[in-house]
């Protein structure tokens, strides 16, 4: 959905395969697709798509994607690290299981799909990491109102700081986009 599948399928565009990691298989009766008919849109762009089933709250099933996908295709290139969850709401009106999700996704999930997909991204010609995160920001305006979402979103951009300069030597590039 969203920005994840527009880039999936410019990626297509340009040659790419595509995998797909999320955890849609139905429809929502809110958001429309699942990672079945985003696959389609993509091969119909031009590429070849592989769409997993995974919650990557789960390290066992991001491991297995992430088999699946060099099984499939011989290797990862670039990870894009779209995957997030948000509630804009305060401090008081954010109950723990919340937090807990949005932490669990956005910045543990984040480092865990990383952290898989690197021995593979080391192996690459051009390998990148590319996590949809915003800037860091100190500014307390960016924190009011929706403390536990911009902490679980700033960890996403830390790590960017973090594995940029820890992959530097193996050339793999870590950027965030904030649309």
């Amino acid at each position: 959905r969203g920005i994840g599948k527009a880039i999936a399928i410019k990626c297509a565009r340009d040659g790419a395969n595509v995998v797909i990691a999320a955890k849609t298989a139905e429809p929502h009766p809110k958001l429309p697709g699942t990672i079945y008919t985003a696959a389609r849109e993509i091969e119909a762009a031009g590429g070849k798509c592989l769409p997993c089933l995974v919650d990557i709250r789960y390290e066992d099933q991001v491991q297995s994607a992430v088999e699946q996908a060099v099984q499939k295709f011989g290797g990862i290139d670039v990870l894009v690290n779209n995957a997030s969850a948000i509630s804009l709401t305060g401090t008081l009106e954010t109950p723990m299981k919340r937090y807990d999700l949005m932490n669990g996704i956005n910045a543990r999930g984040t480092y865990l799909v990383s952290q898989k997909c690197l021995p593979y991204l080391k192996t690459g010609t051009n390998p990148h990491i590319l996590n949809i995160s915003p800037p860091l920001n100190m500014q307390a305006k960016w924190f009011k109102g929706h403390v536990a979402y911009t902490m679980a979103k700033y960890g996403m951009s830390m790590g960017v700081l973090g594995m940029a300069e820890e992959f530097k030597p193996d050339r793999i590039a870590v950027n965030a986009l904030w649309p």
